[in-house]
Formats: C-alpha cells, sequence, structure tokens
C-alpha cells in the first residue's frame, strides 16, 4: 500500500483539537488541493470561505451547536457558487437562468463533495485533523449571513482544521460486497444490514448519539 492509499484508508472525523495553529503553508496546500478537483465542464462552481476570526467560528459553532467548530483553528465553509458565472454572463448582456434549473444545485454540490474530498485527504497527509460539517446546510440563512454571501452562493459543507488532541479511532465500514457492486446491483443486503446493527452501539458512543 502507497502512502497516499494509507492516508485515504485510515481517516478519522477529529472533534477534539490542540491549541496549535494551522500554518500558512499547510492551509495553502489544502485550499490549492481543494481547488484541483474535477468539475464539471471545469467550470469551478465553488468557493471556499475560511473562518479564522475567533469572534466569527465562536458565532459558526453557536449556530450550529458543535463546538469543535470553536476549538480548531480553522473552519473552512465549502459553497456552490454561481455567482461568478452570473456577473461574467450579465456583463456580456446575457441572462443567468441556470439557477432555474435543479441540476445547478446538483452540479454545484456534486463538485463542492469532491474537492472536500481532495482537502480531506490533503489536510491528513500533513498529519492534520478534519471533520466534515453537513449542519451548515440546516442553518443556511445564519451562515449565508455570517460569511456574507452573495445571491447564488449556497453553503453545502464545513470542514473543521486542526491539530487532534485525540484519535478515536477508526469506524466500521460496511463489508466491500455492500459498497461495491460487479456489474449489477445486489439486493440482497439485508444481512449486511443485520451485520451491521452489531457495530451500531459502537458507533452511537462515539458520537454521543442516543442509540436505538
Amino acid at each position: 500500500m502507497n502512502d497516499t492509499l494509507h492516508v485515504l484508508n485510515n481517516h478519522q472525523s477529529i472533534r477534539k483539537y490542540s491549541s496549535e495553529p494551522v500554518s500558512t503553508d499547510q492551509l495553502q496546500a489544502v485550499i490549492k488541493a481543494a481547488q484541483s478537483a474535477p468539475t464539471w465542464g471545469n467550470g469551478q462552481q465553488l468557493s471556499v470561505v475560511g473562518v479564522t476570526d475567533e469572534a466569527k467560528k465562536a458565532a459558526i459553532s453557536k449556530t450550529i451547536g458543535q463546538p469543535w467548530i470553536e476549538e480548531a483553528p480553522v473552519f473552512l465553509a465549502f459553497t456552490l457558487d454561481f455567482y461568478r458565472a452570473k456577473q461574467v454572463l450579465e456583463a456580456q448582456g446575457q441572462s443567468f437562468v441556470a439557477g432555474d434549473n435543479v441540476d445547478t444545485l446538483l452540479i454545484g454540490s456534486t463538485d463542492v463533495g469532491i474537492a472536500l474530498g481532495f482537502a480531506t485527504a490533503a489536510a491528513e497527509s500533513m498529519g492534520l485533523g478534519i471533520v466534515p460539517i453537513g449542519a451548515i446546510r440546516s442553518h443556511s440563512e445564519k451562515m449565508i449571513d455570517l460569511l456574507e454571501l452573495p445571491e447564488y452562493v449556497f453553503p453545502v459543507a464545513g470542514l473543521v482544521l486542526g491539530h487532534p488532541a485525540d484519535k478515536p479511532g477508526l469506524k466500521p465500514r460496511l463489508p466491500v460486497e455492500a459498497f461495491y457492486h460487479q456489474d449489477s446491483y445486489n439486493k440482497d443486503q439485508a444481512s449486511i444490514i443485520k451485520l451491521m446493527s452489531k457495530h451500531l452501539p459502537i458507533i452511537c458512543k462515539s458520537e454521543a448519539m442516543e442509540c436505538p
């Protein structure tokens, strides 16, 4: 196994961070990796808003209800971004109509997900810890205000970035047979669900969730 595969296969979501700062070089490397991710038609319909201001991180943390956002030195908000395209088209005397198409949302969200994966791999390759924050969508109006996002820019996912103070260990994953389907979908998933139910209390405990 090469170093890249080792990093990818050993991902852990970190929710406890030390006070050690993320260096400018490290942050730039993460952003560069995210920007290098493939996008639909090379349209690059996404932007990242980095937050290091302590007061703003605290406000985001309070809004979302996840303390590690404030604890870590960097919070990255990944947004789908069609504001640039709108400005370019209007400057050429054309109308921006992509906003009327649901495919626009799918394109931007997909591009964000791929870029976030690249950022995650880059950060973890340098020994940094991360945890994705999907809850920024649940508080989109407040996040739009806090990040001062213009129209046609929407927060899709966040990424906490810092030096781990604790590592929870790897979480159970579905057997590869349930994840990868050769040539056609395997509809016999009941046995897989039963197998995973044995691990559910472990997952719930690690996330401080209520287990069924």
